[in-house]
Protein backbone atom coordinates (compact mmCIF):
# COMPACT_ATOMS: atom_id res chain seq x y z
CA UNK A 1 0.00 0.00 0.00
CA UNK A 2 2.94 2.35 0.81
CA UNK A 3 4.26 1.83 -2.52
CA UNK A 4 1.13 2.58 -4.03
CA UNK A 5 0.99 6.01 -2.22
CA UNK A 6 4.07 6.61 -3.09
CA UNK A 7 3.87 6.14 -6.83
CA UNK A 8 0.44 8.24 -6.71
CA UNK A 9 2.74 11.53 -4.40
CA UNK A 10 4.99 10.94 -7.30
CA UNK A 11 2.11 11.60 -10.21
CA UNK A 12 0.63 14.15 -8.00
CA UNK A 13 4.06 15.79 -7.63
CA UNK A 14 4.47 15.40 -11.85
CA UNK A 15 0.66 17.17 -11.78
CA UNK A 16 1.78 19.93 -9.94
CA UNK A 17 5.11 20.81 -11.17
CA UNK A 18 3.37 21.05 -14.61
CA UNK A 19 0.69 23.33 -13.51
CA UNK A 20 2.90 25.25 -11.44
CA UNK A 21 5.10 26.65 -13.75
CA UNK A 22 2.13 27.28 -15.42
CA UNK A 23 0.32 29.49 -13.48
CA UNK A 24 3.35 31.38 -12.18
CA UNK A 25 3.90 32.09 -15.36
CA UNK A 26 0.58 32.79 -16.42
CA UNK A 27 0.42 35.41 -13.33
CA UNK A 28 3.66 36.84 -13.83
CA UNK A 29 2.75 37.45 -17.46
CA UNK A 30 -0.21 39.19 -16.49
CA UNK A 31 1.56 41.29 -13.52
CA UNK A 32 4.38 42.38 -16.19
CA UNK A 33 2.09 43.60 -18.56
CA UNK A 34 0.06 45.74 -16.43
CA UNK A 35 3.64 47.43 -14.92
CA UNK A 36 4.12 47.81 -18.61
CA UNK A 37 7.22 45.44 -18.80
CA UNK A 38 8.51 44.85 -22.86
CA UNK A 39 6.90 41.57 -24.01
CA UNK A 40 10.20 41.00 -25.32
CA UNK A 41 11.85 41.00 -21.57
CA UNK A 42 8.80 38.54 -20.97
CA UNK A 43 9.35 36.15 -23.63
CA UNK A 44 13.30 35.74 -22.81
CA UNK A 45 12.55 35.84 -19.08
CA UNK A 46 9.59 34.54 -17.28
CA UNK A 47 8.14 32.82 -20.89
CA UNK A 48 11.79 30.83 -21.25
CA UNK A 49 11.97 30.50 -17.16
CA UNK A 50 8.85 28.35 -17.67
CA UNK A 51 9.54 24.84 -18.88
CA UNK A 52 12.52 25.28 -16.66
CA UNK A 53 10.92 26.02 -13.25
CA UNK A 54 10.58 21.78 -12.69
CA UNK A 55 14.36 21.04 -13.08
CA UNK A 56 15.68 24.16 -11.02
CA UNK A 57 12.41 23.37 -7.57
CA UNK A 58 13.58 19.73 -7.91
CA UNK A 59 17.43 20.46 -8.15
CA UNK A 60 17.38 22.94 -5.25
CA UNK A 61 15.37 20.47 -3.01
CA UNK A 62 17.60 17.88 -3.92
CA UNK A 63 20.52 19.73 -2.82
CA UNK A 64 18.94 21.22 0.31
CA UNK A 65 18.91 17.37 0.81
CA UNK A 66 22.12 16.85 0.35
CA UNK A 67 21.16 13.93 -2.72
CA UNK A 68 23.71 16.08 -5.40
CA UNK A 69 24.00 12.75 -7.60
CA UNK A 70 19.99 13.47 -7.94
CA UNK A 71 20.66 17.19 -8.15
CA UNK A 72 23.03 17.29 -10.94
CA UNK A 73 21.91 13.91 -12.76
CA UNK A 74 18.74 16.02 -13.14
CA UNK A 75 20.66 18.44 -15.20
CA UNK A 76 22.63 15.80 -16.74
CA UNK A 77 19.70 13.76 -17.80
CA UNK A 78 17.74 16.42 -18.72
CA UNK A 79 20.06 17.91 -21.26
CA UNK A 80 20.86 14.41 -22.56
CA UNK A 81 16.86 13.72 -22.58
CA UNK A 82 16.46 17.34 -24.15
CA UNK A 83 18.75 16.74 -27.11
CA UNK A 84 17.64 13.08 -27.70
CA UNK A 85 14.50 12.24 -26.44
CA UNK A 86 12.84 15.47 -27.41
CA UNK A 87 14.66 17.03 -29.93
CA UNK A 88 15.12 13.50 -31.86
CA UNK A 89 10.97 12.24 -31.08
CA UNK A 90 9.82 15.58 -32.79
CA UNK A 91 12.18 15.82 -35.87
CA UNK A 92 10.73 12.39 -36.31
CA UNK A 93 7.42 13.75 -36.81
CA UNK A 94 8.44 16.17 -39.14
CA UNK A 95 11.88 17.81 -39.81
CA UNK A 96 13.07 20.36 -37.95
CA UNK A 97 14.35 24.08 -39.42
CA UNK A 98 16.86 25.71 -38.10
CA UNK A 99 16.91 29.35 -37.22
CA UNK A 100 20.68 30.53 -37.96
CA UNK A 101 20.71 33.45 -35.93
CA UNK A 102 20.11 30.59 -32.51
CA UNK A 103 22.75 28.55 -34.67
CA UNK A 104 25.69 31.07 -35.13
CA UNK A 105 24.66 32.70 -31.52
CA UNK A 106 23.26 29.90 -28.57
CA UNK A 107 24.48 27.03 -30.03
CA UNK A 108 28.11 27.97 -29.14
CA UNK A 109 26.73 29.15 -25.42
CA UNK A 110 25.22 25.87 -25.34
CA UNK A 111 28.69 24.28 -26.02
CA UNK A 112 30.77 26.36 -23.92
CA UNK A 113 28.65 26.02 -20.87
CA UNK A 114 28.72 22.11 -21.21
CA UNK A 115 32.41 21.95 -21.44
CA UNK A 116 33.01 23.94 -18.57
CA UNK A 117 30.08 22.53 -16.66
CA UNK A 118 31.83 18.31 -17.57
CA UNK A 119 35.25 20.01 -16.21
CA UNK A 120 34.25 21.41 -13.15
CA UNK A 121 32.49 17.76 -12.36
CA UNK A 122 35.58 16.63 -12.75
CA UNK A 123 37.24 18.93 -11.17
CA UNK A 124 35.48 19.23 -7.98
CA UNK A 125 33.57 15.91 -7.99
CA UNK A 126 30.49 18.21 -8.45
CA UNK A 127 29.69 22.20 -8.20
CA UNK A 128 30.72 23.89 -5.66
CA UNK A 129 29.80 27.85 -4.11
CA UNK A 130 32.15 29.36 -6.37
CA UNK A 131 31.55 27.54 -9.93
CA UNK A 132 27.88 27.71 -8.98
CA UNK A 133 28.45 31.79 -8.73
CA UNK A 134 30.00 31.74 -11.82
CA UNK A 135 27.29 30.16 -13.63
CA UNK A 136 25.02 32.39 -12.02
CA UNK A 137 26.71 35.68 -13.36
CA UNK A 138 26.66 33.93 -16.56
CA UNK A 139 23.08 33.14 -16.76
CA UNK A 140 22.38 36.79 -15.64
CA UNK A 141 25.20 38.12 -18.50
CA UNK A 142 24.02 35.78 -21.31
CA UNK A 143 19.92 36.84 -20.42
CA UNK A 144 21.43 40.69 -20.51
CA UNK A 145 22.78 39.85 -23.64
CA UNK A 146 19.59 38.20 -24.87
CA UNK A 147 17.29 41.01 -24.49
CA UNK A 148 20.03 43.13 -26.42
CA UNK A 149 20.55 41.21 -29.21
CA UNK A 150 16.43 40.49 -29.65
CA UNK A 151 16.03 44.61 -29.06
CA UNK A 152 18.40 44.92 -31.95
CA UNK A 153 15.85 43.09 -33.67
CA UNK A 154 12.95 44.49 -33.10
CA UNK A 155 13.47 47.17 -35.62
CA UNK A 156 13.25 44.17 -38.56
CA UNK A 157 10.88 42.52 -36.98
CA UNK A 158 8.06 45.21 -35.86
CA UNK A 159 5.29 42.75 -37.15
CA UNK A 160 6.41 39.65 -34.58
CA UNK A 161 6.87 42.23 -31.79
CA UNK A 162 3.27 43.37 -32.32
CA UNK A 163 1.67 40.45 -32.33
CA UNK A 164 3.31 38.98 -29.24
CA UNK A 165 2.21 42.11 -27.77
CA UNK A 166 -1.41 41.27 -28.43
CA UNK A 167 -0.74 38.18 -27.14
CA UNK A 168 0.61 38.75 -23.86
CA UNK A 169 -2.34 41.51 -23.85
CA UNK A 170 -4.44 38.68 -23.65
CA UNK A 171 -3.45 37.85 -20.40
CA UNK A 172 -5.00 40.23 -18.99
CA UNK A 173 -8.16 39.41 -19.12
CA UNK A 174 -8.47 38.74 -15.09
CA UNK A 175 -8.18 41.12 -12.08
CA UNK A 176 -4.21 41.67 -11.09
CA UNK A 177 -5.48 40.01 -7.81
CA UNK A 178 -6.29 36.92 -9.46
CA UNK A 179 -2.65 37.28 -11.12
CA UNK A 180 -0.99 36.93 -7.64
CA UNK A 181 -2.98 34.37 -6.43
CA UNK A 182 -1.84 32.64 -9.50
CA UNK A 183 1.52 33.34 -9.14
CA UNK A 184 1.91 32.56 -5.23
CA UNK A 185 -0.46 29.14 -6.11
CA UNK A 186 1.95 28.46 -8.91
CA UNK A 187 5.43 28.76 -6.64
CA UNK A 188 3.86 26.63 -4.07
CA UNK A 189 2.75 24.01 -6.64
CA UNK A 190 6.07 24.10 -7.47
CA UNK A 191 7.75 23.61 -4.67
CA UNK A 192 5.13 21.25 -3.29
CA UNK A 193 5.79 19.07 -6.10
CA UNK A 194 9.41 18.74 -5.94
CA UNK A 195 8.96 17.48 -2.76
CA UNK A 196 6.02 14.83 -3.31
CA UNK A 197 8.17 14.18 -6.90
CA UNK A 198 11.73 13.54 -5.16
CA UNK A 199 10.30 11.68 -2.28
CA UNK A 200 8.71 9.19 -4.41
CA UNK A 201 11.43 8.80 -6.65
CA UNK A 202 13.84 8.20 -3.51
CA UNK A 203 11.40 5.25 -2.48
CA UNK A 204 12.07 4.16 -5.67
CA UNK A 205 15.21 4.12 -5.85
CA UNK A 206 15.68 2.26 -2.24
CA UNK A 207 12.88 -0.31 -2.93
CA UNK A 208 14.71 -1.24 -6.29
CA UNK A 209 18.20 -0.69 -4.80
CA UNK A 210 18.40 1.43 -7.35
CA UNK A 211 21.16 4.27 -6.88
CA UNK A 212 20.25 8.03 -6.75
CA UNK A 213 22.54 9.03 -9.90
CA UNK A 214 20.29 6.70 -11.93
CA UNK A 215 17.03 7.59 -10.16
CA UNK A 216 18.21 11.53 -11.39
CA UNK A 217 19.05 10.62 -14.61
CA UNK A 218 16.25 8.83 -15.45
CA UNK A 219 12.92 9.22 -13.91
CA UNK A 220 13.79 12.48 -12.30
CA UNK A 221 15.05 13.90 -15.48
CA UNK A 222 12.04 12.55 -18.07
CA UNK A 223 9.92 13.91 -15.41
CA UNK A 224 10.77 17.27 -14.97
CA UNK A 225 11.51 17.33 -19.25
CA UNK A 226 7.59 16.96 -19.43
CA UNK A 227 7.15 20.68 -20.24
CA UNK A 228 10.10 20.84 -22.86
CA UNK A 229 8.91 17.66 -24.73
CA UNK A 230 4.94 19.00 -24.96
CA UNK A 231 6.13 22.21 -26.12
CA UNK A 232 8.22 20.86 -28.74
CA UNK A 233 6.27 18.51 -29.92
CA UNK A 234 3.14 20.52 -30.09
CA UNK A 235 5.39 23.53 -31.65
CA UNK A 236 6.63 20.69 -34.12
CA UNK A 237 2.75 19.73 -35.03
CA UNK A 238 1.98 22.62 -35.76
CA UNK A 239 4.74 23.89 -38.13
CA UNK A 240 6.58 26.15 -35.46
CA UNK A 241 9.74 24.55 -35.83
CA UNK A 242 12.39 26.45 -35.21
CA UNK A 243 10.49 26.97 -31.66
CA UNK A 244 11.16 22.92 -30.94
CA UNK A 245 14.83 23.65 -31.29
CA UNK A 246 14.85 27.07 -29.74
CA UNK A 247 12.91 25.94 -26.59
CA UNK A 248 15.73 23.03 -26.02
CA UNK A 249 18.73 24.79 -26.42
CA UNK A 250 17.12 27.53 -24.38
CA UNK A 251 16.18 24.93 -22.11
CA UNK A 252 19.71 23.66 -21.82
CA UNK A 253 21.49 26.40 -21.21
CA UNK A 254 19.09 27.44 -18.53
CA UNK A 255 19.82 23.98 -17.14
CA UNK A 256 23.36 24.28 -16.57
CA UNK A 257 23.89 27.87 -16.20
CA UNK A 258 21.09 28.93 -13.80
CA UNK A 259 20.00 25.21 -12.38
CA UNK A 260 23.14 24.55 -11.63
CA UNK A 261 24.19 28.55 -10.61
CA UNK A 262 21.56 28.51 -7.58
CA UNK A 263 21.40 24.70 -6.33
CA UNK A 264 25.53 25.18 -5.38
CA UNK A 265 24.56 28.09 -3.17
CA UNK A 266 22.50 26.34 -1.18
CA UNK A 267 24.59 23.69 -0.59
CA UNK A 268 27.74 22.53 -2.43
CA UNK A 269 26.73 19.35 -4.62
CA UNK A 270 28.54 16.13 -4.63
CA UNK A 271 27.85 13.43 -7.71
CA UNK A 272 29.80 10.20 -6.74
CA UNK A 273 27.36 8.40 -8.59
CA UNK A 274 27.19 10.44 -11.91
CA UNK A 275 29.90 8.55 -14.37
CA UNK A 276 32.57 9.94 -17.38
CA UNK A 277 30.02 8.11 -19.25
CA UNK A 278 27.21 10.13 -18.41
CA UNK A 279 28.92 13.45 -18.81
CA UNK A 280 30.78 12.42 -21.90
CA UNK A 281 27.43 11.27 -23.59
CA UNK A 282 26.25 14.92 -22.82
CA UNK A 283 28.99 16.24 -23.53
CA UNK A 284 28.92 14.34 -27.17
CA UNK A 285 24.50 15.28 -27.54
CA UNK A 286 25.69 18.45 -27.32
CA UNK A 287 28.61 18.77 -30.08
CA UNK A 288 26.80 16.59 -32.43
CA UNK A 289 23.95 18.90 -32.43
CA UNK A 290 25.98 21.82 -34.04
CA UNK A 291 26.89 19.12 -37.25
CA UNK A 292 23.59 18.13 -37.57
CA UNK A 293 22.07 21.54 -37.43
CA UNK A 294 24.36 23.02 -39.82
CA UNK A 295 23.86 20.19 -42.98
CA UNK A 296 21.08 22.67 -44.32
CA UNK A 297 19.85 24.17 -41.30
CA UNK A 298 17.38 21.71 -40.23
CA UNK A 299 17.17 18.37 -38.12
CA UNK A 300 15.65 15.48 -40.48
CA UNK A 301 14.15 12.81 -39.66
CA UNK A 302 16.92 10.68 -40.28
CA UNK A 303 18.62 12.54 -37.61
CA UNK A 304 16.21 12.39 -35.22
CA UNK A 305 15.68 8.87 -35.92
CA UNK A 306 19.48 8.62 -35.11
CA UNK A 307 19.18 11.05 -31.72
CA UNK A 308 16.34 8.16 -30.61
CA UNK A 309 18.32 5.63 -31.05
CA UNK A 310 21.03 7.33 -28.64
CA UNK A 311 18.96 8.00 -26.16
CA UNK A 312 17.10 4.29 -25.93
CA UNK A 313 20.54 2.85 -25.95
CA UNK A 314 21.86 5.07 -23.24
CA UNK A 315 18.64 4.28 -21.54
CA UNK A 316 19.95 0.22 -21.96
CA UNK A 317 23.40 0.63 -20.97
CA UNK A 318 22.33 2.98 -17.07
CA UNK A 319 19.98 -0.41 -16.86
CA UNK A 320 22.33 -3.00 -17.51
CA UNK A 321 25.01 -0.84 -15.24
CA UNK A 322 22.70 -1.06 -12.63
CA UNK A 323 21.75 -4.99 -12.88
CA UNK A 324 25.59 -5.80 -12.94
CA UNK A 325 26.46 -3.06 -9.66
CA UNK A 326 23.48 -4.39 -8.19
Amino acid sequence: MTAYLQICAGLVGLILLYYGAEFLVKGGVNIATRLKVSPLVIGLTLVAFATSAPELVVSVDSALKDMGNISIGNVVGSNICNITLILGFSAAITPLKVNRDLFRLDVPVLILSCLVFTGFCFYSKGINRWEGLLFLISIIAYTVWSIMKAKQLEKKNRNIVQEAAEMLEAEREFPVTLAVLLAGAGLAGLVGGAKLFVGCAVYIAKALSVSDAVIGLTIVAVGTSLPELATSVVAAIKGEKDIAIGNVVGSNIFNILAIMGIAPLFRPLHAPGISPVDLGLMVFCTLVLYPIMKTGYKISRKEGIFLLAVYIAYTVWLIMQQRISG
